[in-house]
């Protein structure tokens, strides 16, 4: 990785607060009027080219934490790690000095050809083994652990072996990456593919899940099968909201993340979000006898 003069103080640790996913609408705002947020999280990739994009970035980063999500690795891709993609991100980290970086236990792209999807990955003992060679270089490569996150997904490999969640849980323990937990996908995998949600949550190591992630889902009607899928582009469910009380309560509260990618509406209702966020975060734990 080469060296790069620092622009900035130093790394700032993401809080665990309710944090603002920021797309390009919004990013004048946030640099000109500062408005109320705890921390944001933007897509590493938007960064990788132009000295003018990487410097609006720096501005924001001056007067928030941010975390750096990148979609475009493809660590299980069949054919080897993108080092040139990983070379780029390296420089970004250093220019930024995130408090968080994370990717996806996905693949998307394969030879010269990216599908611009987050693909879901076999749960087998081979993907397991590639993913965990590729993350170790990934987090020698960066000097620093990688957070994870889970991936929605509409069909299933027949020769998977291995739960989803046995196969999230297993990469971090022998990696030693962290989670990015998007509920809201565990959400949509549950229904699509029939398992308990809440099973999945509880099989979350605790002390990895260093993020969380929270979405809107679209549900497909007039089909002869539940599908929900992952849009993007709506306010957080009741039953997300729900799960995500849960994994509060069971986990202990994270950096939590409104995203919102599509229909991107007025700033003040993500700020809305957050703030539902918030309170599920710090609300009292009842205590029964």
């Amino acid at each position: 990785m080469s060296a790069m003069e620092p622009t900035l103080s130093g790394p700032v640790s993401i809080p665990v607060r309710a944090g603002i996913g920021l797309r390009p609408p919004h990013m004048a705002l946030v640099m000109d009027e500062k408005p109320d947020a705890h921390w944001f999280e933007v897509h590493s990739e938007n960064f990788f080219g132009g000295i003018e994009m990487i410097g609006l970035l720096e501005r924001v980063r001056r007067d928030y934490p941010v975390s750096l999500h990148g979609v475009g690795l493809s660590l299980g891709s069949a054919d080897g790690l993108r080092m040139a993609h990983l070379e780029k991100l390296g420089r970004l980290i250093e220019r930024i000095e995130p408090g968080l970086v994370s990717e996806h236990i996905c693949w998307g792209a394969i030879g010269s050809i990216h599908l611009n999807e987050l693909l879901p990955l076999p749960y087998t003992e081979e993907a397991l083994d590639t993913m965990v060679e590729r993350v170790l270089v990934v987090q020698e490569y960066l000097g620093r652990r990688i957070l994870l996150e889970n991936l929605s997904s509409y069909l299933e490999f027949s020769h998977s072996t291995i739960p989803e969640w046995e196969f999230v849980a297993a990469l971090s323990k022998r990696s030693g990456c962290g989670l990015l937990l998007d509920v809201n996908n565990v959400y949509v995998n549950s229904i699509n593919h029939g398992f308990d949600a809440e099973a999945y949550i509880r099989a979350m190591p605790a002390d990895a899940v260093a993020e969380i992630h929270l979405a809107g889902h679209t549900r497909k009607e007039h089909l002869n099968v539940p599908l929900l899928i992952d849009t993007h582009d709506r306010r957080v469910s009741p039953e997300v909201w729900a799960l995500f009380d849960l994994t509060v309560r069971l986990l202990g509260p994270k950096p939590t993340l409104i995203e919102w990618d599509q229909q991107i509406p007025d700033f003040s209702v993500l700020q809305a979000e957050a703030a539902l966020a918030e309170e599920l975060m710090h609300a009292p734990i009842a205590i029964t006898a």
